[in-house]
């Protein structure tokens, strides 16, 4: 018989797994709630009329889309079904899909309870999406995302706030980062200055895989998308720029100062270094004009997290976009936001061993007895035990000693209380220390201050 399995790009997690995890979702809620941000949560699944044409046409594709129930083809023609249009068909019998991020059904929300809500929302989200995309190291096909999004404010302090979250972040799980930032309005000054407006997006799509294909792959991309080699002879001493963060602005001033657009972006990011600098950010921040996010929603401030010490791709991103609930009929609502990728954090700390001990939810002590008797006695001591929030278990069947010590081994319990008719008849239990070996006839008060 074939052993059943799990589909790809998907992951079952153990109980020590889960230990781990948590972790990682604890710590990001619990810097989340430092800052004022609140929790939501949304569907799984949203109409797929909110889902496409939000990002992009690559985008569109990875979306795992769902049949609708019933007989999902009775209302469709022979002629229809003979033409095999699978983008005509998916549209007649699938109306919804799974999310594929937590920004857009974001936005969706913000529009739905736009009269409930105070702004500026400040909301964070820990929840999964799911991307029909090809697996491969670091990149699933279902995986959390923590969001964290500001919207109704167009101050650039929320873009500090997020710098600084994302920095506290890392510094409590102990993760070396480097957080690279651009601003798409330096990347529309790009197009304008090299006279290719329009071309904004295949330029951006394009010089986002920099990193991935080089700048010779990149120059073919952008090439096949019809733009001119004169103007892609212009965009190459931007792609090069280096010196420090100040130095490559100052360089931009020069080369965008036509750009009125161009010289806004400038302007955002000057200020945003100039906050980093006052609140003495300590995570290293590197202007990085390649940094294009593909999405296209994003119009200021975009951010990349990249792991210093493990080759993975970049484990938290965002940005700052004006118009996303425009879509959805609210005009004049800008946010901004990132988004922890939980599943990639969890790969580095796994690499990098560096999870704390305490970080398995155990339980703290095993009663284990020899008869029906011994098992009435031990009852009252682990209700006593949990009311003070010991987590404390009973082994359910009176069996061999030596398979009751193992259970306690294999789940890393770190103590044993044994009871046998001797501790019965003094109202005490043999407290067994499972790392030293130690025993100690025992009281409940005994137990309650050593496991407490």
């Amino acid at each position: 018989m074939q052993k059943p399995s799990i589909p790809k790009g998907t992951r079952d997690f153990t109980p020590r797994e889960m230990a781990n995890r948590n972790y990682i979702f604890n710590t990001i809620k619990e810097v989340f709630c430092l800052y004022g941000f609140q929790q939501i949560e949304t569907p799984a699944m949203e109409n797929l009329s909110t889902l496409m044409g939000k990002y992009g046409e690559e985008g569109d594709k990875l979306l795992f889309k769902i049949l609708n129930s019933g007989d999902y083809l009775s209302g469709l023609s022979d002629e229809e079904l003979q033409g095999r249009n699978s983008a005509k068909l998916t549209s007649k019998f699938s109306e919804k899909g799974l999310r594929y991020d937590l920004t857009v059904p974001f936005a969706r929300f913000v529009v739905q309870h736009q009269n409930e809500i105070t702004f500026p929302f400040k909301r964070y989200q820990i929840q999964p999406v799911w991307r029909a995309d090809r697996p491969q190291k670091g990149r699933y096909r279902e995986f959390y995302q923590c969001d964290v999004d500001v919207v109704g404010s167009d101050s650039l302090l929320n873009e500090l706030e997020l710098i600084q979250i994302v920095d506290e972040v890392y510094r409590r799980l102990k993760i070396n980062v480097c957080l690279k930032i651009n601003n798409r309005k330096i990347l529309s000054g790009i197009a304008e200055i090299i006279g290719e407006s329009e071309k904004i997006t295949d330029i951006t799509v394009a010089i986002d895989k920099m990193d991935k294909i080089g700048l010779e792959k990149v120059n073919e991309e952008i090439a096949s998308k019809g733009i001119s080699a004169d103007a892609i002879a212009k965009l190459q001493p931007i792609l090069l720029l280096s010196g420090t963060n100040l130095e490559k602005l100052q360089q931009l001033k020069v080369v965008l100062a036509a750009s009125e657009v161009g010289m806004k972006g400038i302007a955002e990011m000057e200020t945003i270094f100039g906050l980093c600098d006052a609140m003495k950010v300590k995570t290293q921040i590197e202007l990085d004009l390649t940094l294009a996010r593909g999405l296209n929603y994003y119009t200021g401030a975009i951010f990349e997290v990249k792991a210093l010490d493990v080759e993975i791709g970049s484990i938290t991103g965002g940005g700052r976009y004006d118009n996303l609930t425009g879509v959805f009929g609210l005009q004049g609502v800008s946010g901004v936001g990132i988004s922890f990728g939980a599943d990639r954090i969890y790969d580095v700390l796994n690499q990098l061993n560096l999870y704390p001990e305490t970080s398995v939810e155990q339980t703290k002590i095993l009663f284990v007895s020899f008869g029906e008797q011994e098992l009435l006695y031990c009852l009252p001591w682990l209700t006593a035990l949990r009311a003070k929030g010991i987590n404390a278990e009973i082994y359910p069947e009176p069996t061999k000693m030596k398979k009751q010590m193992g259970y306690a081994d294999n789940k890393r319990i770190p103590f044993v209380a044994i009871v046998g008719e001797t501790e019965m008849n003094e109202g005490k239990v043999m407290l067994k220390n499972m790392v030293s070996g130690e025993q100690v006839l025992s009281t409940l008060e005994d137990l309650i201050e050593q496991l407490g």
